[in-house]
């Protein structure tokens, strides 16, 4: 992480720290140093510092490091603050639950989105939440959908590498080209084995009061439970019809372009 000029260089290295966190595993002091750019001392006076404030917290027995409990607390503060939140989680929630599969609402925050709530139907149980995680822009149908009305150029600037994740992932610029246009014109993305095998998706563009993307909704399945070769125009429709229900809660009451 750059620290720029005027920064506390302190909290920038506390933030790198919690950031080596992010895999999902517990750490040792030398893993966080090696992972943070951190001298061994710096990384142990900086963790007993975070888990002092419950930031962290360290098994007593392995000497492992892993994210704290007053991490969800601040967490949940954040995500009830937010409006997309307030407005889409009930009606998220009732989607999944009528079709029996995942409903996932994102903001987008760079080259990524990341997950403001997901819900799991009975047809599409998962044993994870996939809140706060960050999956790429343009190999996801949510992230997709963040991106009807950009230009080429600015997904160039956003986007300059297309990383494969399957083979199906979009991995050169011409065809995220034609991508965006054909998501515009029918005004819901899709997602097939291009982030996950096994795993398909629609989503559609979330706007706020002036008609700018604030977020974005999917429907997600297994393959063979969402079964988006026959479906895609039922759900294709149900998507736009939520993400302009969400919309008109956030106070856009304008034809979703």
């Amino acid at each position: 992480m750059t620290v720029e000029k005027g920064t506390n260089q302190s909290v920038e290295k506390a933030i790198s720290v919690l950031e080596t966190f992010s895999s999902g595993e517990p750490m040792r002091v030398g893993d966080v140093a090696r992972a943070a750019g951190l001298g061994q001392s710096t990384a142990s006076r900086l963790l007993a510092t975070l888990e002092s404030g419950g930031l962290v917290e360290r098994d007593p027995l392995t000497s492992l490091y892993f994210l704290g409990s007053e991490l969800m607390t601040l967490a949940g503060i954040a995500i009830n603050q937010n409006a997309v939140h307030r407005v889409g989680r009930q009606i998220a929630q009732n989607l999944a639950a009528q079709l029996g599969l995942g409903v996932n609402i994102a903001l987008r925050r760079g080259a990524e989105v990341v997950y403001l709530c997901n819900f799991e139907g009975l047809r599409s149980p998962k044993s994870h939440t996939l809140m706060g995680q960050r999956v790429p822009l343009h190999a996801t149908s949510i992230g997709k959908a963040t991106l009807v009305g950009s230009t080429r150029s600015s997904r160039l600037g956003l986007l300059p590498e297309l990383p494969q994740f399957t083979e199906s992932t979009i991995t050169s610029h011409d065809d995220l080209d034609r991508e965006v246009a054909a998501i515009t014109r029918r005004g819901y993305a899709t997602e097939l084995e291009e982030f996950v095998l096994g795993r398909a998706s629609v989503a559609a563009p979330i706007l706020d009061q002036f008609g700018k993307i604030a977020a974005a909704i999917s429907i997600s399945g297994p393959l063979t439970t969402i079964d988006l070769g026959t479906r895609e125009q039922e759900l294709g429709r149900l998507v736009l019809e939520t993400a302009d229900r969400i919309s008109s809660g956030l106070g856009y009451h304008g034809p979703i372009s």
